[in-house]
């Protein structure tokens, strides 16, 4: 089957397309660098011209209130070209949990993006995953010195973003769930553990300060980023995944 990613020259995009073809299909990588803008348009219709599905990886440049005009365009744009081509399936990737976070902008956003899927005119499904092992630096970035990471003690079931790919390209090889499949890295830390593990990891000797008031991830309550029973779990660890 002919599946157009995209977003299919990112991290999990890149991924997602050399499984898909692994699996015998044809995946296409799209993003602007190949011509193709969901926000204005141009390319979308040569890009799933011929496709069976499309697979839905792009992001906001940003993580503020314009994060949700951002995929309100991008998915209408998306729909409206999918239909119109024909395509009987349309994956995105999307957050466990993020309806439990009205207080973050990115999430409402992301809230927004699985909304209009479902009510879109293409049969869909939507992939949910805790967070990627592989943002860990940035975090730790948001709120860090030359001597002091301060971060939250939210609790988190962080996953390889490689085995987040590989659920997506499962879901987009398949048939429409019509529905939602999450999946959760093996283990829960708190924020500042995770912390810890990396810069111990990294030969860092910078100090982990518990704040709760520090970054993004501090306007999240209790265990609402935690799988709550039923996702698939992956097997690579964290410490394991740091150490390669």
């Amino acid at each position: 089957m002919k599946i157009a990613v995209m977003g299919g020259t990112g991290l999990i995009g890149s991924q997602v397309v050399t499984f898909l073809n692994e699996a015998g299909h044809e995946a296409m990588p799209h993003s602007p660098s190949t011509g193709v803008d969901l926000i204005s348009g141009d390319g979308l219709a040569a890009a799933l011209e011929g496709a069976g599905a499309v697979v839905n990886l792009t992001n906001s440049p940003t993580f503020d209130e314009a994060s949700i005009a951002w995929f309100q365009t991008s998915m209408d744009n998306l729909l409206a070209a999918a239909a119109d081509a024909g395509v009987g399936h349309a994956v995105i990737l999307s957050i466990v949990g993020v309806e439990q976070v009205p207080d973050l902008d990115y999430y409402r956003a992301k809230v927004l993006q699985e909304d209009v899927l479902k009510a879109g005119p293409v049969p869909y499904s939507i992939v949910r995953s805790t967070q990627f092992f592989e943002f860990m630096p940035a975090v730790m970035s948001w709120t860090s010195d030359e001597e002091t990471v301060r971060l939250p003690a939210t609790r988190v079931q962080p996953i390889a973003s490689a085995d987040i790919a590989r659920a997506v390209a499962d879901v987009a090889g398949g048939a429409p769930l019509n529905g939602t499949r999450d999946v959760a890295g093996p283990e829960v830390f708190t924020l500042d553990e995770l912390g810890r593990i990396t810069l111990e990891a990294k030969g860092d000797k910078r100090n982990v300060v518990v704040d709760s008031t520090a970054g993004m991830f501090a306007a999240v309550k209790g265990d609402a980023l935690i799988d709550q029973g039923g996702a698939l779990l992956s097997s690579l660890t964290y410490r394991e995944w740091i150490a390669r």
